[in-house]
Formats: structure tokens, sequence, C-alpha cells
């Protein structure tokens, strides 16, 4: 099973989601052994690339946004995500880090290494938080700023140096909507190859302030209630969709606008 990535896009066939064969592969000069094995056994039949961005599809196949893709993959969402962040880790660690040496293969891991200084690189995981908050039968969702088309959603952000997880809830809280929290409760976790995330998921109790929304982070930060209408919410194959729709208020409408 080939996956070939072009930026933040799958080849897939143009009718359909089957990936490209091993002439596909040929058609576009990509040598089978040249890919990376998403695990590290020879035999692997799951392997990864990122081509260049001025590579076009051969016919019958289309290079399709993986994120748009995942409602269609089902099942195999969670093997195309690790795909893609496996041929990120490989095309942004061709060197060095610390020498500029080219890196190479360890044959004993999933791992690079340079033959120069020793230095390991492993496929990278940036740890990232997601709360959603409660206020009786309220929950605050927000839009971020970043986002033309950003979706009302719970309040995400990455875990720094030195923090726990719990410690970058309440800290990117404070920060994005000026909030208190308590009882902070897990809810999960998923694994968001944009590019190389891992989402930890909690719920937590409102326990003071008022919403102040950190501009350049959050655009718009709202509490909604039983019967309101809720606009745009994650897909449900996030954990982000998820967790919203696992704490809806009674009677709320989810409404696409």
């Amino acid at each position: 099973m080939n996956f070939i990535f072009r930026g933040d896009e799958l080849l897939v066939r143009a009718a359909g989601i089957e990936l490209p064969d091993a002439s596909v592969c040929a058609f576009l000069g990509i040598r089978i052994e040249s890919m990376q094995p998403l695990w590290h056994l020879p035999e692997s039949p799951y392997r990864s690339i990122h081509v260049a961005r001025d590579i076009e599809p051969p016919s019958g196949y289309a290079f399709r946004k993986l994120r748009a893709l995942l409602p269609e993959l089902g099942e195999q969402a969670a093997l195309a995500g690790r795909a893609f962040q496996i041929a990120e880790w490989v095309r942004t660690h061709r060197f060095c880090g610390v020498c500029a040496t080219p890196m190479q293969h360890s044959t004993r891991e999933l791992c690079l290494q340079c033959p120069h200084c020793g230095l390991h690189a492993y496929p990278r995981i940036s740890p990232a938080m997601m709360v959603l908050i409660k206020r009786g039968e309220h929950i605050l969702l927000a839009r971020h700023a970043r986002y033309a088309t950003a979706r009302y959603t719970a309040l995400a952000g990455f875990v720094e140096a030195g923090e726990s997880i719990e410690e970058a809830v309440h800290r990117e809280v404070a920060e994005e909507v000026g909030l208190k929290l308590r009882d902070l409760r897990y809810f999960g976790s998923q694994s968001w190859p944009f590019p190389h995330s891992l989402m930890i998921a909690f719920t937590a109790e409102y326990d003071g302030g008022e919403v102040r929304v950190q501009e350049d982070e959050i655009s718009d930060a709202q509490w909604f209630g039983p019967g309101d209408a809720i606009p745009n919410i994650p897909m449900v194959q996030s954990i982000a969709g998820r967790l919203v729709r696992a704490n809806l208020p009674p009677g709320a409408r989810l409404v696409e606008v």
C-alpha cells in the first residue's frame, strides 16, 4: 500500500480513494525501495513518500487534501495519518541538525542517525491539549483567528517545554479566553497529522472569570446552551468533533452556515 504525498495532499484515484500501485510509482519515477516503511519491518507492505510540489498526477489519479479525505478513508484514516507523519519526518530530517551530515536510516529501529556525530532523530510528536469548558448546561466554543474557515470548537494549544498536560490546559484557557477551570477530566486522545500533533482532550468546569478573547488567537468565543443553534463544529472523525458532540446541551441544534 503506497502513500504518496505532495505537501498535505494524498494521491488517490480520481474516481475514489484507491491508493496507487507499483506501476503508478514507476510512472512517477519512484522506486519502491526508496519509500519509507511505516514500521521497522523490511517486509512491511505499507510505505510512504513525499514528492515535489510540481509533480502532476498520472491520468486517472488526483492529489487531494488529506484533511478532506479523512471522512472517506474510514478505518484507513489513522494509517494515512501515520503515513503522512512518517513521510514528513523523513523529508525534514535529511541532514543532521547538529553538524549537517546526511542522515542514515538505523538498521535496528525506526530512527534516523548521523554517522558523524551520532545524533538520533525519531518521528516527531507534538503534544497538544484540548478542553471543552462547561458551565451548567452551557458549553464554551471558540473560532480560531488564524483560519478563515475555522469552525466553532473546543479550546486547544500546544504543550510548552517543562509543562504537564494539565498545566498547559490552565495556561492556554487563561491566555485565550481569560477563564479559570476546575474538575479537569480526561476525555480521550487522537493522533492528528497536521503535521504531527497528538491531541489530548479534556472536559472542565467553569470556575470564574469573564470571556476575554486573545484576539491574535481567537476571533470569537461564545457560550451555547439548551436549544441553541450551534454552527459549524468539527467533523466527527476528529476528536474535537467527538468531544463537542458528546457534550452538547439539551436540545442544541447543529447548523451549517
